[in-house]
């Protein structure tokens, strides 16, 4: 065996090894699901009951300030911004801070809501900077400074929010005065429009249904998502505010708090409906944003995490959190390491045929799958059987996008650049096309995609069929992420 052949063998069973353990852990997350998915259902919707008087009188209801950060996204932004005046709160101490750093017609747009809202009494600001410092971060940060409310809800501007969101999330900050936040669970306007989309929703559904349930009643680490939620001044300010030196400043804030102490709780029945990214190259483009900023806020968080008196179960759990995009960097190496190792190892192959194989690697691959059932069990219960028709469209496409995540998961790791890019909303009706910036990425996906049929060649050829079905899901996902991305950005 050279010394070439020794280390394809090395990083393949070291990539296998960590999909293992990070498969065995969605078993653990769905069993701390399952046994307390319903701990806090009776008791929100008491909490929520008891202080419905209070919305009565008005004059004891403390100002809240609505952010609404924007950047030309003329397609929504009136939707938005209507859709927040219509919460359910008196107008005089309900602030609508319109956080605009659009450089396009947006702007124009901006002031004619606005204004339009002002005359129907509602408390609207409009708050434009001279630069984009900080991007999101830094206009949530800079309007923070100047807003009146002394509890911040945040909405992207594709999320719609139901009038009675301030109802159903102020009552727990105002029982717990170590609440930090109140997270919602995030709905989809658009899941039908297509098998992307579909796709999509179901693996959100995983994470709010399932994950967040299990990680917030079992006292570990959860996350704000950017929007669809409700903080505590306060919290947000003890915490040290916002900081941009990530381009996931949801997720950095929120570890930032809970390490200082304070609670946050999140609340599955309150849905926000908004929009999912409805082309190949929008929803790469968002989850290339989500893996490099995770690994950007491991790389600044875990230490802390770990210094922190904090039990280890929490201390593993918030690893296992921050660092679970670098799946994806060892699912693409896997894809590249399969053929070599089975050129160079034949014998040692047969291992994936035996019970070792059966009993754990097989199990813990199907660890999400199950997770992703489940999520549709409990979370759409009226429907969840259609639902898992989508299945086999979401591993195709998790398994297409892994080269893009792996690229960002080694720039989260090795790099410092924060620039946020934004994934643009169609809305329901397009008014401007905003392009996705054009890589050569969807290219080398096709070779890929090449690369695997020709692995699956080998496989057949030597008679090493077990891997067979893994590799055939990487061609596809390969194939199909990579055409589509080309076709679109070709339009």
């Amino acid at each position: 065996m050279d010394i070439i052949s020794t280390v394809i063998l090395i990083l393949y069973i070291t990539c296998s090894v960590l999909l293992l353990l990070y498969g065995l852990n969605t078993y653990l997350i769905i069993h701390l699901f399952l046994r307390k998915r319903r701990s806090h259902d009776v008791s929100d919707a008491a909490t929520e009951a008891s202080f419905e008087t209070a919305f009565t009188d008005a004059s004891n209801l403390p100002v809240v300030t609505t952010q609404i950060p924007l950047f030309n996204e003329i397609n929504v932004a009136e939707r938005v911004l209507r859709a927040v005046a219509a919460i359910e709160y008196p107008a005089d101490r309900h602030e609508i801070q319109v956080l605009d750093d659009s450089d396009d017609e947006t702007c124009e747009l901006v002031e004619r809501v606005a204004g339009d809202l002002r005359a129907q009494g509602h408390w609207v600001e409009i708050f434009r900077r001279p630069d984009r410092v900080g991007y999101k971060a830094g206009a949530l940060e800079a309007g923070m400074q100047v807003c009146k409310g002394e509890y911040i809800a945040i909405f992207d501007s594709d999320f719609i929010p139901p009038q009675d969101f301030l109802r159903r999330t102020l009552p727990h900050l105002w029982v717990d005065a170590q609440c930090a936040l109140v997270q919602a669970r995030w709905d989809h306007i658009n899941a039908k429009q297509s098998w992307l989309t579909r796709a999509q929703a179901m693996g959100i559904d995983g994470h709010f249904v399932v994950e967040q349930t299990a990680r917030n009643r079992n006292g570990l680490f959860m996350n704000f998502c950017g929007t669809a939620g409700v903080w505590r001044r306060a919290a947000i300010k003890d915490a040290g505010g916002w900081q941009h030196d990530t381009v996931t400043e949801d997720l950095d804030l929120s570890y930032r708090a809970q390490l200082k102490g304070w609670r946050f709780h999140y609340l599955p029945s309150l849905r926000v409906p908004a929009e999912l990214p409805p082309t190949y190259g929008a929803f790469k483009s968002q989850q290339y944003r989500w893996a490099k900023g995770t690994m950007q806020t491991a790389r600044k968080i875990l230490p802390l995490v770990w210094r922190a008196p904090i039990p280890l179960f929490k201390k593993l759990q918030a690893t296992v959190h921050l660092t679970h995009y670098s799946l994806h960097l060892q699912m693409a190496l896997l894809a590249l390491l399969v053929l070599p190792l089975t050129l160079s190892h034949r014998e040692g192959i047969e291992l994936y045929r035996s019970i070792i194989f059966l009993v754990l690697l097989v199990p813990a691959a199907l660890g999400p799958s199950l997770g992703y059932a489940i999520c549709q069990y409990y979370g759409h219960p009226e429907e969840w059987k259609m639902r898992l028709l989508r299945l086999p469209f979401l591993l195709v496409v998790g398994f297409g996008i892994c080269l893009s995540n792996g690229k960002a998961v080694l720039e989260g790791l090795f790099g410092n650049d924060s620039t946020f890019v934004r994934t643009p909303k169609a809305g329901e009706k397009r008014v401007k096309h905003y392009a996705v910036k054009r890589e050569w990425l969807p290219r080398f996906e096709l070779l890929l995609a090449g690369y695997c049929a020709l692995t699956v060649g080998a496989l057949i050829w030597i008679g090493q069929l077990a891997l067979i079905p893994f590799v055939v899901i990487y061609f596809l996902g390969f194939a199909v992420v990579g055409y589509q991305s080309l076709v679109e950005a070709r339009a």
